[in-house]
């Protein structure tokens, strides 16, 4: 891989934003995510994605719509997902929303499918969380014949059989790009490569190089396949401001309250600053000014073998100041210094 083909994106879940000390309403920060699409074609940034969840303060639960709005905003920043929820929805209907969107954006579309961790999905839409596996394992073959057949004939527990059916509109031949999220399985890391996939590493916590075993679990299987090289990329969560100390205070403020919740709700650790700091400074938290971002970006494409960097830039009541902020960073600052390290010295991708 060369440096210009290493490629940055923009990941959001809908996060309810503020504008000064008031909270956005769900309708504006819908309406903010256009706009927030918009700056990030216009500084650069190679692609904009929208998550999958249904839970008070993130309004990404309709993703395939929100991304074609973006496309009538955009000309040219590719539109994706992360994650799309593949266990609970239908393979069909995807299939026909994102052939849509691809027609529609000209080309633009591609999917991140994941298995969830969010299960809220699982009781809104009336599956059963013991049918995990089963359900992304069997949505994930019907989906990938949809892309790579013209017409399929398909059985499978979870949804009605199809016969010689063809989808319209046609996505490209072999489908849009579609890779799978990755937060820690190695199983899932075998199945990616099992259908030749990429993959997304998801990494909010810890040192991202403990995810090197995946990277080369991943390539070794893909090998034993018969499939070709595949990309690999990592998605993680951060805030650029000017300096690094204006980055770390800010987002301390706003990452702190929601983690905590998070940990109540499922049982790990509450953010001391000590742990935050040290998830900073060599952890999965890519928080700091444009030179301390981009080194630390390409230290993980050097050791992970990335070609691909998405950051998380929303949590919730974050001002929208401090995200176009990292937004306008990342594009003009960020990513041409990203692109100049990795010349010095390659991935080797």
């Amino acid at each position: 891989m060369t440096a210009t083909a290493f490629t940055l994106g923009l990941n959001s879940f809908g996060e309810v934003a503020t504008d000064g000390d008031r909270p956005l309403s769900d309708a504006e920060t819908v309406r903010l995510l256009i706009e927030e699409a918009r700056l990030a074609e216009a500084v650069g940034i190679d692609s904009f994605s929208v998550g999958e969840h249904y839970r008070a303060g993130h309004n990404d639960s309709a993703t395939p719509v929100l991304l074609a709005a973006i496309a009538t905003a955009t000309e040219r920043i590719r539109l994706g997902t992360s994650v799309t929820v593949l266990s609970t929805n239908d393979p069909v209907r995807l299939y026909h929303e994102f052939s849509t969107l691809d027609a529609a954006s000209n080309g633009r579309a591609q999917l991140v499918l994941g298995r969830a961790s969010a299960t809220e999905s699982f009781p809104l839409f009336g599956y059963d969380l013991s049918d995990y596996e089963e359900l992304f394992e069997e949505k994930l073959d019907l989906f990938m014949r949809l892309q790579r057949e013209e017409t399929v004939t398909w059985s499978g527990r979870f949804r009605p059989p199809l016969v010689e059916q063809r989808l319209r509109p046609r996505m490209p031949p072999g489908g849009i790009p579609t890779w799978i999220g990755v937060g820690g399985s190695p199983n899932s890391v075998v199945r990616a490569a099992r259908y030749g996939l990429p993959l997304m590493l998801a990494v909010i916590g810890g040192r991202p190089q403990r995810f090197a075993g995946h990277v080369e679990l991943y390539h070794r299987t893909l090998e034993q396949f018969g499939h070709a090289r595949q990309p690999v990329a990592q998605h993680s969560l951060g805030l650029i401001a000017e300096t690094d100390e204006e980055a770390i205070e800010t987002w301390w403020r706003y990452w702190q309250p929601v983690v905590t919740a998070l940990a109540e709700e499922r049982g790990f650790y509450k953010p001391t600053r000590e742990r935050y700091l040290a998830e900073v400074g060599k952890g999965a938290l890519f928080v700091g000014s444009p030179e301390t971002v981009a080194r630390k970006i390409a230290t993980m494409a050097r050791d992970l073998h990335l070609s691909r960097f998405d950051l998380k830039y929303d949590v919730m009541n974050l001002p929208r100041e401090a995200r176009a902020r990292t937004i306008e960073l990342l594009g003009r600052e960020v990513a041409p210094r990203v692109r100049q390290l990795l010349t010095k010295e390659p991935s080797h991708v």
